[in-house]
């Protein structure tokens, strides 16, 4: 159990330091460093590993800080998987963490790739990655908790409010799936505007460029563009403007989404576990939180702290939306496995049979 407890603590850690490789990454996007260290996988030339620290300067420093992080973090995620395969003896959570470090190979891959091939798509499909991989540890931290497994062993038993409790959960569970999918989404509609490097393609809030839906057809679009270029602004398109105007509204779809499964566990409250109710009520929260960073985002012009912020509380809300599907598919198992036992024949059985047969199947 002492070697489990450690699993646990080292998958937070791991989790935490891909927090900061997230952090660090929407610095060298916000600061426009992504190729201030134009070859990989040396930087200048040099081993990465053995850079002179004297020429971390400019955007260098954020850049090549960035990739050693990145390295750390793969070191972390592989001890992650050793870890695993030695002391968890659940084997889609060892899969779990043997597909974390699929995970972040691959993601050092499309950094390097961003890198040589000079593509922005890249770095879009960087970012998601980063973004579901972030999650994926967590979730292996989640299910290797103590709260987790000491739930595992037990079989819960509310009697008559089995079915209503089932009903409750699966309701919420679908809710949380939608709303964990839409986030997703609207990660990738961010990453897109973020690697576009067009700025700013509507720089007003709550309105663009005055109108609730803007114009963005050829004529217009000039004349956006000869107002950004007197401002020292990049150009920007038609598509660059739609795609923010839906970055937007998307933002509001989340937050409907979201606070649909907090009223839902409202409703039902008295028929969801404590612990899922929590993360249920507590999500919109982190979702205003974020739609308030974005309008600061805008309202800063970017600045490079607020828009690197936006993206990690981002990446939160996915998480939070992860860990509250695991949650009610978590108690959806404990309550059909009380079920069960519920429908199986009394009979009698000795102290020891009972604890070798308490286990469900989550804990194995």
């Amino acid at each position: 159990m002492r070697t489990r407890r450690l699993f646990f603590v080292y998958a937070l850690l791991t989790a935490a330091s891909i927090c900061v490789l997230i952090g660090s990454g929407g610095l060298v996007t916000s600061k426009g460093a992504g190729l201030a260290v134009p070859d990989w996988p040396t930087s200048y030339g040099y081993n990465m590993f053995a850079f002179p620290v004297s020429r971390w300067v400019g955007g260098v420093l954020y850049e090549h800080a960035h990739r050693l992080i990145a390295s750390a973090v793969g070191f972390l995620t592989i001890g992650l998987a050793i870890f695993a395969w030695r002391a968890e003896p659940r084997k889609w959570v060892r899969a779990l963490a043997y597909a974390a470090v699929g995970a972040v190979i691959f993601q050092g891959v499309l950094g390097g790739l961003r890198v040589v091939w000079l593509k922005d798509s890249i770095g879009i499909f960087h970012a998601l990655l980063a973004q579901a991989y972030l999650a994926l540890v967590c979730l292996i931290a989640l299910v290797a908790s103590p709260a987790w497994l000491r739930r595992a062993s037990t079989i819960q038993n509310p009697k008559s409010k089995i079915q209503i409790s089932d009903a409750a959960l699966r309701a919420l569970g679908r809710a949380a799936l939608v709303a964990t999918l839409l986030i997703y989404g609207q990660l990738a509609l961010g990453a897109a505007m973020r690697h576009a490097h067009a700025g700013l393609s509507i720089p007003d809030f709550p309105r663009a460029y005055g109108r609730w839906w803007p114009r963005a057809d050829a004529a217009t679009v000039a004349r956006i563009n000869a107002m950004r270029d007197a401002a020292g602004q990049p150009p920007t398109t038609g598509a660059q403007i739609h795609l923010q105007m839906l970055h937007r509204f998307g933002a509001l779809a989340v937050l409907m989404a979201v606070s649909l499964c907090a009223a839902r566990a409202w409703r039902r409250r008295a028929a969801l576990p404590a612990g899922v109710r929590r993360l249920a009520l507590g999500w919109p929260v982190l979702i205003a939180a974020q739609i308030v960073l974005g309008i600061y985002t805008i309202w800063t012009n970017k600045a490079a702290d607020v828009a690197t912020l936006h993206v990690l509380v981002g990446a939160g809300a996915l998480v939070w939306g992860v860990l509250l599907t695991a949650r009610v598919r978590e108690e959806t198992h404990r309550l059909l496995a009380a079920s069960a036992a519920a429908a199986a024949p009394v009979r009698r059985v000795s102290a020891d049979s009972v604890n070798v047969a308490t286990p469900t199947a989550l804990a194995r």
